[in-house]
């Protein structure tokens, strides 16, 4: 299947930031997937479907996380708080509204940031396992912020990434999928980076950023979110302990946790029907 056929018809949206691609199936009332660093749309590629075929409109931008298809303008601000900004302006361009926002990984954090400073657009949220709390990044990732800030490191980086051997380690993709990645999607998420000194740019304006006190301070305004919350969270993930999908149930006004099982962080890769079946009748009730 080529990405269109899963993900529908590619776009382009000019945001102050610059143009962002993304990909737009079905029709009836908008659901936007949003996804981590150093992945892109393709990591809804196995939900989007179902949920169009349910009567929803999906739509999957690619973020400016180092694996998107093009630099956004050299001024645009990246950091944790301009990407969910950026995410806002994405959902008032396309005039979107009671929309159900589901996000993985560093996605999760830039909802949950976005949701404390402009929740005015969002109707529902599905959270599948991500950065939240003290864990931004998980303790494994907390280096990537210093590294990003030494001259030349993003391209050593890029570099890095083409060596498919390093693929299946923890510092990759070794603790988001308990079931191999396929190469071909592990390439377009991964070669990007040393082709464009543009992407670069982008991806550390956003790492140098990256510090737990946005997610904790997003937790304690997300205590009056009063819209539903569903928590999708892989009950053996290595990065984020479902105790962090447990601590969120109880601080957000109206959260459900469903643990899934034989899943890591990329629960939309491990556990695709369920994920959908769940984002489905998330969705269906709020359509009721």
């Amino acid at each position: 299947m080529t990405r269109g056929e899963e993900l529908g018809q590619e776009r382009i949206v000019r945001l102050p930031q610059g143009e962002l691609r993304y990909f737009e199936r079905g029709e009836g009332r908008p659901v936007v997937f949003l996804h981590g660093v150093l992945t892109n749309a393709l990591l809804w590629r196995k939900v989007v479907p179902t949920v169009a075929a349910a009567g929803f409109r999906c739509l999957a931008p690619d973020l400016p996380l180092g694996a998107h298809a093009a630099p956004m303008r050299a001024d645009a601000d990246l950091s944790v708080p301009g990407v969910a900004t950026l995410i806002g302006d994405f959902l008032e361009a396309l005039d979107l509204r009671d929309v159900m926002l589901v996000a993985n990984d560093t996605g999760g954090a830039l909802t949950q940031v976005l949701l404390a400073r402009y929740p005015e657009r969002v109707g529902r949220v599905v959270l599948t396992p991500s950065d939240s709390f003290e864990y931004f990044f998980p303790p494994i990732f907390r280096i990537l912020p210093a590294i990003a800030r030494v001259p030349g490191s993003m391209a050593v980086l890029g570099q890095l990434l083409r060596i498919r051997a390093l693929y299946g380690l923890p510092l990759l993709f070794g603790w988001v999928t308990k079931h191999p990645l396929a190469p071909e999607i592990a390439d377009d998420y991964l070669t990007r980076l040393h082709k464009s000194a543009g992407l670069r740019r982008d991806l550390r304006k956003l790492l140098r950023t990256v510090h737990s006190r946005h997610t904790l301070a997003a937790a304690e305004k997300l205590r009056h979110f009063e819209r539903p919350v569903l928590l999708v969270w892989a009950s053996e993930d290595k990065l984020f302990p479902i105790r962090l999908a447990h601590r969120l149930a109880e601080l957000l006004p109206d959260a459900e946790l469903v643990e899934v099982a034989d899943s890591y962080t990329f629960v939309s890769e491990d556990q695709p029907a369920e994920l959908a079946r769940h984002v489905v009748e998330f969705a269906g009730a709020m359509a009721d």
